[in-house]
């Protein structure tokens, strides 16, 4: 029976007190993020409280961020030099994918995330298609500053500025314990650690509050459940259904490993995805150790046989590591039907998962809450219409995330059951199959993508398509701006690249510079 423990749902009821249901990143980046942006100024200021049970481990949703993270930090007050020594992190510059087109060892791309030179698209690609290098060598200089293990800024930069456009590698793990100092420290969070027990319901099916197990219920206005898979509110609570991706998307499981480096490794200034039989293989590397995992299909590959695959792997990229035990992870590929239901928001896992490849995990949870904060429901009678707005908005963004994921597969040449599956046109959204015929004759551009805030840009698709071999088109009867500039700015990126592999230090360099320069010198063992 719904209790009536809370405030009455009136239209013109104020939204002050924010309940956020789940720590791990998406809780506590929902606090720092709601908590910062508020105005403390405000007739009703808000109040953020962040409910954290003690009996439930927390899931480092991923160890890749995007460049957007840089925004985050910022925007939350933690510097780049604290967020860089907390979390153990380092620089990020993109993917590299190694094998999925052919499996040949020279099988090798990248999707850097410094856009292509300026220019027409049509004009970039007809440059590229002269110049005969790889496209991402061919349009820009962040590809040989990924070979070298460079850091794409100098330490004497300011704050989350870079020669080259960047995110991060991290430990998940970390993250969520420096966003929860942060949080409680310096912006006002309250924390509680308690266990969930139940849900009060006003009359109307709002959530008012939430049971505790040891203390007194929190009531709220708007619930934010970032309880990850056990999606406390949203599913448990309100029953929304998922959406299920399985079909375009195969894999279903991964194998995870931690392998400690050499304190003078080299530390890689991308994610590097391998691909096998079955699925792929990702490789991230962090000042202190890499993370290493196996994803792939249950349909296609036996447990065992991933085992052997991440063994294999792992023999061949650290013959001198013993091979640790194997973590093993299954998820599916879904998402919502709907995110925001009635008085609850769902961030995170609880929102959905698709699989790893591309590193969606936490740019979803901060694209969510830019997405609240910037259309914040000031009261209740607002509330549907910002719901139904948010919903809209990113059923658009999951459908654009399965379609970028799924263009990595639907390229490959290989001829393996999996990759024949993955081309299977019954497994393609329509969607994409429409785009990859219209860029057999035009590249890649803004038109394809009309959001004002895209998931990925027209680029991103452009490194993809022509590191996977796709064909450039033709020039077409129509002549576009200026492709003598083109041409010219094509001429420069060599200058450039030179330019900056001899001004910039290696990630290991920069890193360690950093952590020598901040933290006070450690007394010698006896």
């Amino acid at each position: 029976m719904a209790k009536d423990t809370g405030p009455e749902a009136t239209s013109d009821h104020p939204i002050t007190n924010i309940v956020v249901v789940g720590g791990g990143t998406a809780g506590w980046l929902a606090a720092c993020l709601i908590a910062a942006r508020a105005d403390r100024g405000a007739q009703r200021p808000l109040s953020v409280t962040l409910v954290e049970s003690p009996d439930v481990a927390t899931i480092g949703v991923g160890e890749g961020t995007w460049p957007t993270m840089r925004r985050t930090l910022e925007r939350i007050g933690i510097t780049e030099a604290d967020f860089l020594l907390a979390c153990d992190a380092a620089f990020k510059q993109g993917s590299r994918f190694d094998g999925w087109r052919t499996g040949a060892p020279d099988d090798s791309y990248l999707h850097p995330f410094t856009a292509p030179i300026e220019g027409d698209p049509r004009d970039v690609v007809a440059a590229w298609a002269e110049h005969g290098d790889r496209f991402a060598d061919a349009v820009g200089a962040q590809a040989e500053l990924c070979r070298q293990n460079l850091a794409p800024r100098q330490r004497v930069m300011p704050d989350f500025a870079g020669t080259q456009n960047y995110a991060y590698h991290l430990d998940a793990g970390k993250l969520a314990a420096l966003l929860m100092r942060h949080a409680t420290d310096r912006l006002g969070v309250r924390h509680v650690r308690d266990h969930v027990v139940g849900i009060d319901a006003t009359e109307d099916g709002e959530i008012a509050a939430v049971r505790m197990r040891a203390s007194s219920a929190i009531a709220g206005d708007l619930f934010l459940d970032c309880t990850g898979h056990a999606a406390l509110l949203i599913e448990r609570h309100y029953g929304v259904a998922t959406v299920d991706r399985g079909g375009e998307l195969f894999n279903d499981r991964a194998l995870a490993v931690q392998l400690p480096v050499a304190p003078d490794s080299a530390i890689a200034s991308q994610t590097n995805a391998t691909a096998h039989t079955a699925g792929w293989i990702w490789d991230i590397g962090l000042p202190t150790r890499r993370g290493i995992g196996c994803v792939y299909s249950s349909a296609h590959l036996s447990d065992d046989a991933a085992a052997d695959t991440l063994t294999r792997y792992l023999r061949a990229t650290a013959p001198d590591a013993a091979t640790p035990s194997f973590r093993q992870l299954r998820f599916r590929s879904r998402h919502r039907d709907r995110f925001w239901h009635r008085n609850c928001l769902a961030v995170g896992l609880s929102a959905g998962f698709l699989e790893p490849l591309e590193a969606s995990a936490i740019v979803l949870i901060e694209l969510s809450l830019d997405a609240l904060l910037d259309n914040f429901p000031t009261t209740r009678g607002t509330m549907a219409i910002h719901a139904d707005r948010f919903n809209t908005l990113f059923r658009y963004r999951w459908d654009r995330i399965v379609e970028f994921l799924k263009l990595h597969y639907v390229l490959s040449t290989r001829d393996e059951p999996y990759w024949r599956d993955h081309r299977d046109p019954a497994s393609i959204p329509p969607r994409l199959a429409e785009l990859l015929q219209l860029w057999r004759h035009q590249p890649p551009s803004r038109a394809d993508f009309p959001m004002i805030d895209e998931i990925f840009p027209a680029a991103s698709y452009q490194y993809v398509l022509y590191g996977m071999g796709f064909p450039a088109p033709p020039r077409g009867p129509i002549v576009t701006a200026d492709r003598s500039r083109t041409n010219s700015l094509l001429g420069q990126v060599d200058q450039r690249r030179r330019m900056l592999a001899a001004g910039l230090p290696t990630n290991r360099a920069y890193l360690d510079a950093l952590r020598h320069a901040t933290l006070p010198a450690m007394e010698p063992i006896s």
